[in-house]
């Protein structure tokens, strides 16, 4: 896993901000994906997604669709086999 990323702050859409620890990057298809987890969940992961907002500014989505997430999954297990 990668330890060197910070912990993010996320604002929902009610304005309220929670910290994430950032889990791990994965690059995959040419896309980028975080896994995060909130602070002090750490049994919790949640993926999200870099994408381009109107203005153009890269910021983060949730990923829902099920072939993302499965991808996710497997890309994931594979690099945290390589760790072992």
């Amino acid at each position: 896993m990668n330890n060197d990323l910070q912990p993010i702050v996320l604002v929902d859409e009610e304005g309220i901000e929670t910290t994430f620890n950032v889990v791990t990057k994965l690059d995959i298809e040419e896309k980028e994906y975080f896994l995060l987890s909130p602070e002090g969940e750490e049994e919790v992961v949640i993926a999200m997604q870099v994408v381009q907002d109107e203005d153009g500014e890269e910021t983060l989505a949730p990923v829902e669709n099920d072939f993302e997430i499965e991808m996710i999954e497997e890309a994931y297990a594979t690099l945290f086999a390589e760790e072992e």
